[in-house]
């Protein structure tokens, strides 16, 4: 799903990769669990679907929950798209540690440290070798081969 959103949006795979995991705790947390949240997306004013309330930054925040995981990743391509976070667009989509650098003072974590945990986890696991032309290639061709078995 995050090389089907870098394909469609520009937004590199590692980043969505790297973001999922920190803030779902690997699938493991609340939001993930009962919410299908896998970033951490809080409801904001114009949101209208479902919703979990944790506490977060406040006690008692208000975060999006979605019917599908697909549909986690699809809100979190939107969310990415606002004009808040315009100047990700600029940077050069294989420069994992710009756009994680770029998220944060775009003010997308309240985390000081949220950066430098993102690419350590896209480090860690070797994620930047799904932002490459070969892993688009690859969910390609997997895409192809699941639709024939249909």
């Amino acid at each position: 799903m995050a090389v089907e959103q870098q394909e469609l949006h520009g937004i590199p795979a590692s980043i969505t990769l790297a973001q999922g995991l920190l803030e779902s705790a690997a699938g493991r947390s609340t939001l993930a669990v009962k919410g299908n949240n896998h970033f951490g997306i809080k409801c904001h004013s114009s949101w209208t679907g479902d919703t979990l309330i944790r506490s977060d930054d406040r006690p008692d925040d208000c975060f999006r929950a979605y019917p599908d995981v697909r549909q986690s990743f699809d809100d979190h391509s939107r969310f990415l798209l606002r004009s808040r976070y315009a100047s990700l667009f600029k940077l050069d989509p294989l420069d994992y540690a710009s756009w994680a650098r770029e998220l944060r003072r775009c003010g997308y974590a309240t985390d000081p440290n949220y950066a430098s945990r993102l690419i350590a986890i896209i480090e860690r696991y070797a994620l930047y070798q799904y932002d490459t032309p070969e892993a688009v290639s690859y969910t390609h061709l997997r895409a192809h081969e699941t639709s024939l078995h249909l």
